[in-house]
């Protein structure tokens, strides 16, 4: 399998690029790939990982067909013959080599007006939130973060009472900042509570679905959209890039646990003392090689199937 980190197709103007997906305007409607670049520490990488375009774009699928019933969504097609007859009546040149390309790895979506913030659900206390607790004093005293209240002494990794909810902004540079629900509200208006009910209900369907297969949803964000005064789910949904997934079997709060990401990449980065600056050193075969293997691992067991 080819890794693909940068796309390009003649006749079409250039991508605007994120750190892994190459998004085509074709005029009312968008074709968004997902390449195998892969980023750390806010930096895109010089290698990519082989296959996790198509991981993140099946697993995208998997969900926008289970969550449908919850919310819609701006997907249109996934076929390939859907997608290549869209980007050649777009002026686009469809060949061979393109159409392996964007096999498997794309999704023809409606353009819709994204909401300016991330919607974030966690039900376990993990990553950013983790910090601010430990900050906050929580090994003492109970806290508020962000406008919500969290009870004294938990552990890193505990399950918390209910999913809660914790928007952040999108920042072009460096990291989102967690907000609260009110201050989502200032931002986007009384849509944010909407986002806010779907989000939760979307989270708790798929923690559920995702614990019988043996994998613990920690934490995910989604994004929306709104297209003809309707909110749609757009971007991607419930990945191993946008979520925290953690093994089941291997679960044990009170430390940092195991996940199906790139967690193998960033503990290799650290122990090369590289300063977090661009350029990022290239990784090595193994440390590629493994967490490809994660990226898979994390498809085949909430789907069932191989890639």
């Amino acid at each position: 399998m080819t890794t693909v980190t940068c796309t390009q197709i003649l006749g079409l103007s250039e991508p605007k690029r994120g750190k892994v997906r190459d998004i085509y305007d074709l005029g009312d409607k968008l074709l968004i790939v997902a390449t195998d670049r892969i980023s750390a520490f806010d930096v895109v990488l010089p290698n990519g990982i082989p296959d996790k375009g198509r991981v993140l774009t099946q697993l995208s699928l998997y969900w926008f067909e289970r969550t449908r019933q919850l919310v819609p969504n701006h997907l249109i097609s996934a076929e390939i013959d859907v997608i290549a007859e869209a980007v050649t009546a777009a002026g686009g040149q469809v060949d061979a080599h393109v159409r392996e390309m964007l096999n498997g790895r794309s999704m023809l979506v409606v353009k819709a007006k994204p909401y300016p913030i991330e919607c974030v659900v966690r039900g376990y206390l993990a990553g950013s939130l983790w910090k601010e607790y430990v900050q906050a004093g929580g090994s003492e005293k109970p806290v508020t973060l962000h406008g919500i209240a969290l009870p004294a002494r938990l552990r890193e990794s505990d399950r918390l009472e209910e999913p809660i909810f914790t928007p952040a902004t999108k920042a072009e540079t460096g990291h989102d900042e967690n907000i609260s629900l009110e201050q989502a509200v200032q931002m986007v208006g009384a849509v944010a509570r909407e986002l806010a009910r779907l989000s939760v209900e979307i989270y708790r369907f798929a923690r559920d679905e995702a614990v019988r297969k043996g994998i613990i949803i920690a934490d995910t964000k989604f994004e929306f959209g709104e297209r003809d005064g309707q909110t749609l789910l757009i971007d991607e949904v419930l990945t191993p890039d946008s979520s925290r997934f953690w093994a089941v079997d291997d679960y044990v709060p009170g430390r940092s646990q195991p996940s199906f990401d790139k967690q193998y990449v960033r503990d290799w980065l650290e122990s090369t003392g590289w300063d977090k600056t661009p350029p990022a050193p290239e990784l090595p075969p193994d440390v590629v090689q493994r967490t490809a293997e994660k990226y898979r691992e994390a498809y085949r067991r909430m789907t069932g199937r191989e890639l």
